[in-house]
């Protein structure tokens, strides 16, 4: 393999592996996803609830709080080193002091409680408290929900527990559509039918109309595709209900007052001949 120099110095191969092996770095960092989260027990419901996730793994995540004096600001990162420090699940920075962060949590040593639409993410094992909980180490629990307007959200510093002598933690809260259910669409054959009943009848009269119109020049109802037709149908369903839901018997004539028969009958002519003069 030919080596080429560039005019600074160094060599277009040696740049060329140093891209290769950071990009393939990278994806096998990526392809890892929330494999690189260790759970205390090993579990395939624990695994089965973690893998749920996927979508937010490597991403960071930050939150601000101010209690009193104290200004604090947050780094969250799932299965991946938040703020880039090695193994640290989540971090705390004191914003007045600005020292190096604080480990809340390590991903190396994590739990996973889900619900159908919430999973409960807990990091232990992180630095310990200087005169809180009997200086046991730190523990941070993410609640993450299902919220289907936001992809990602904000996370929110809920409460850090620490008046008390062991369990304290800190409580995160963060909303996510990676965790809401995908609701499949289920047609039945009838409605299907339907739709299709009424796309073709759509198309009947509206194709049926415009022909009437621009082609055989109908005005008023004769634009109505087979008008005629329709009109006859019409009648006949008419005549058809007549028929079968009328209570008047059709065989029977219909009755008609007589009219007697002595006024019809002739009346004698009177004979007044013999008034006439002979």
């Amino acid at each position: 393999m030919k080596v080429i120099n560039i005019p600074g110095g160094g060599s277009f191969l040696v740049w060329t592996l140093v891209v290769q092996l950071v990009l393939c770095g990278n994806g096998i960092y990526a392809a890892e996803g929330t494999k690189s989260c260790k759970l205390i027990n090993e579990s395939d419901s624990e695994r089965k609830v973690l893998n749920r996730l996927e979508a937010l793994a490597h991403k960071n995540f930050t939150a601000e709080t101010t209690v009193g004096t104290e200004s604090y600001s947050y780094v969250f990162q799932l299965c991946g080193d938040a703020g880039g420090v090695p193994g640290a699940g989540v971090i705390q920075y004191d914003k007045k002091t600005e020292s190096k962060p604080t480990v809340v949590g390590m991903y190396n040593a994590t739990q996973a409680i889900g619900g159908s639409d919430w999973v409960m993410l807990i990091y232990i094992n992180g630095d310990k408290y200087d005169a809180h909980c009997s200086q046991e180490m730190r523990k941070a629990m993410i609640m993450i929900s299902c919220n289907k307007t936001v992809a990602l959200g904000e996370m929110r510093v809920m409460l850090e527990d620490r008046e008390r002598m062991q369990d304290c933690f800190y409580l995160f809260e963060l909303d996510s559509s990676a965790l809401c259910e995908v609701v499949e669409s289920r047609i039945s054959a009838g409605s299907i039918i339907l739709i299709i009943g009424f796309c073709l009848l759509a198309v009947y009269l509206i194709g049926g109309f415009l022909y009437q119109r621009l082609i055989v020049g109908a005005k008023g109802m004769e634009q109505f595709p087979n008008y005629a037709f329709w009109l006859e149908a019409g009648n006949m369903m008419a005549d058809g209900c007549d028929f079968v839901c009328r209570s008047r018997n059709r065989e029977d004539a219909p009755a008609y007052r007589g009219v007697a028969t002595e006024s019809l009958e002739e009346e004698p002519e009177e004979r007044d001949d013999h008034l006439l003069p002979m």
